[in-house]
Protein backbone atom coordinates (compact mmCIF):
# COMPACT_ATOMS: atom_id res chain seq x y z
CA UNK A 1 0.00 0.00 0.00
CA UNK A 2 2.54 2.58 0.58
CA UNK A 3 4.48 2.15 -2.56
CA UNK A 4 1.24 3.13 -4.43
CA UNK A 5 0.90 6.03 -2.25
CA UNK A 6 4.69 6.96 -3.20
CA UNK A 7 3.99 6.79 -6.55
CA UNK A 8 0.43 8.99 -6.24
CA UNK A 9 2.70 11.72 -4.33
CA UNK A 10 5.58 11.56 -7.24
CA UNK A 11 2.28 11.67 -9.79
CA UNK A 12 0.61 15.09 -8.36
CA UNK A 13 3.87 16.19 -7.45
CA UNK A 14 5.28 16.27 -11.08
CA UNK A 15 1.57 17.78 -12.24
CA UNK A 16 2.13 20.68 -9.95
CA UNK A 17 5.72 21.04 -10.84
CA UNK A 18 4.58 21.01 -14.63
CA UNK A 19 1.86 23.41 -13.50
CA UNK A 20 4.20 25.69 -11.93
CA UNK A 21 6.78 25.60 -14.98
CA UNK A 22 3.86 26.76 -17.60
CA UNK A 23 2.78 29.08 -15.42
CA UNK A 24 5.83 31.30 -15.20
CA UNK A 25 6.52 30.98 -18.73
CA UNK A 26 2.54 32.52 -19.62
CA UNK A 27 3.33 35.29 -16.92
CA UNK A 28 6.99 36.17 -17.86
CA UNK A 29 5.79 36.01 -21.45
CA UNK A 30 3.02 38.45 -21.18
CA UNK A 31 4.89 40.53 -18.48
CA UNK A 32 7.46 41.13 -21.36
CA UNK A 33 4.84 41.52 -24.38
CA UNK A 34 3.59 44.28 -22.62
CA UNK A 35 6.94 46.22 -21.84
CA UNK A 36 7.06 45.28 -25.83
CA UNK A 37 3.75 46.90 -26.60
CA UNK A 38 5.16 50.00 -24.74
CA UNK A 39 8.05 50.43 -26.92
CA UNK A 40 6.99 49.27 -30.24
CA UNK A 41 3.68 51.39 -30.88
CA UNK A 42 3.38 49.30 -34.41
CA UNK A 43 2.66 46.23 -33.07
CA UNK A 44 -0.73 46.41 -31.49
CA UNK A 45 -1.48 49.98 -31.11
CA UNK A 46 -0.90 52.78 -28.60
CA UNK A 47 -1.21 52.10 -25.08
CA UNK A 48 -0.79 54.59 -21.92
CA UNK A 49 2.22 53.47 -19.59
CA UNK A 50 -0.41 53.59 -16.86
CA UNK A 51 -2.46 50.70 -18.49
CA UNK A 52 0.67 48.38 -19.36
CA UNK A 53 1.69 48.46 -16.02
CA UNK A 54 -1.23 47.85 -14.59
CA UNK A 55 -1.76 44.79 -16.69
CA UNK A 56 1.85 43.61 -15.69
CA UNK A 57 0.26 43.83 -12.12
CA UNK A 58 -2.69 42.10 -12.54
CA UNK A 59 -0.56 39.35 -14.40
CA UNK A 60 2.21 39.32 -11.23
CA UNK A 61 -0.84 39.19 -8.76
CA UNK A 62 -2.27 36.08 -10.61
CA UNK A 63 1.03 34.38 -10.90
CA UNK A 64 1.31 34.27 -7.30
CA UNK A 65 -2.10 33.54 -6.37
CA UNK A 66 -2.11 30.80 -8.53
CA UNK A 67 1.85 30.19 -6.96
CA UNK A 68 0.09 29.97 -3.62
CA UNK A 69 -2.56 27.73 -4.52
CA UNK A 70 -0.78 25.23 -6.70
CA UNK A 71 3.22 25.19 -5.09
CA UNK A 72 1.56 22.73 -1.71
CA UNK A 73 3.25 19.22 -1.09
CA UNK A 74 0.84 16.57 -2.09
CA UNK A 75 0.69 15.26 1.25
CA UNK A 76 0.76 17.69 3.88
CA UNK A 77 -0.74 20.18 1.54
CA UNK A 78 1.56 22.84 3.00
CA UNK A 79 3.58 25.83 1.11
CA UNK A 80 6.72 24.08 -0.77
CA UNK A 81 8.86 27.14 -0.87
CA UNK A 82 11.05 28.89 -3.57
CA UNK A 83 12.69 25.94 -4.61
CA UNK A 84 11.42 24.30 -7.81
CA UNK A 85 12.97 21.81 -7.85
CA UNK A 86 12.42 19.94 -4.48
CA UNK A 87 12.98 16.34 -3.64
CA UNK A 88 11.49 16.12 -0.15
CA UNK A 89 8.98 18.27 1.74
CA UNK A 90 10.69 20.34 4.39
CA UNK A 91 7.17 20.11 6.27
CA UNK A 92 5.82 16.40 6.33
CA UNK A 93 9.77 14.96 5.10
CA UNK A 94 7.54 12.72 1.83
CA UNK A 95 9.68 12.02 -0.63
CA UNK A 96 8.34 13.86 -3.89
CA UNK A 97 10.33 11.94 -6.65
Amino acid sequence: MQKRDDKQIAREFWLRQGRQFLAIAVALFLVLLMAVVYKRHDLFGEFEKNTLVAAQLVVIAAFIGFTAFNWRCPSCKKYLGKDISKRICRHCKTRLR
